[in-house]
């Protein structure tokens, strides 16, 4: 087999999984929140914790890996300005996604309390909860821009 059409398999399905994984998490959370339920919103933070290091963490490494490894292979300029874009577009998702994983964790953990304790979900996971939808935003746009520049790739510039 084509090393070449396995790292570009390997992209595109880690690629998949990431923005796929992103998506789905946040909605489930977006869901949980709107319930008002401190159960379900621990069930399902709980869960997209646990997605993001099964899933999104791994794809996240390998995209820059692959990513790498395919401008490489296929030799364009690792500085043309369509890839310094996507770079750029890159660590800012990762900028924002960081600090979101952090976010989902102290919601889980607030919620997790709230349960022992039979009290309502308190303030600062609501406070939390508007900083991650906040974060997803831009993250999201930058991969969305990052998917672009990669079908169109240098007939930008």
């Amino acid at each position: 087999m084509d090393p070449y059409l396995i790292t570009k398999w390997l992209h595109i399905l880690s690629s998949t999984v990431l923005f796929g994984t992103g998506i789905g998490t946040a909605f489930q959370m977006v869901w949980a929140m709107r319930t008002g339920r401190v159960q379900t919103i621990h069930s399902v933070a709980s869960g997209v914790v646990l997605a993001d290091w099964l899933f999104t963490t791994p794809a996240g490494i390998v995209q820059p890996l692959t990513g790498l490894a395919l401008i490489h292979m296929a030799g364009f300029d690792p500085f043309a300005p369509w890839l310094l874009a996507t770079y750029a577009l890159y660590v800012l998702a990762f900028l924002c996604w960081a600090p979101v994983v952090r976010l989902q964790i102290r919601i889980r953990d607030l919620a997790a309390e709230a349960l022992r304790t039979d009290a309502p979900l308190p303030q600062a996971a609501h406070r939390a909860y508007r900083l991650w939808f906040a974060l997803g935003w831009p993250a999201f746009a930058a991969l969305t821009w990052v998917f672009w520049l990669m079908v169109t790739k240098p007939a930008l510039w």
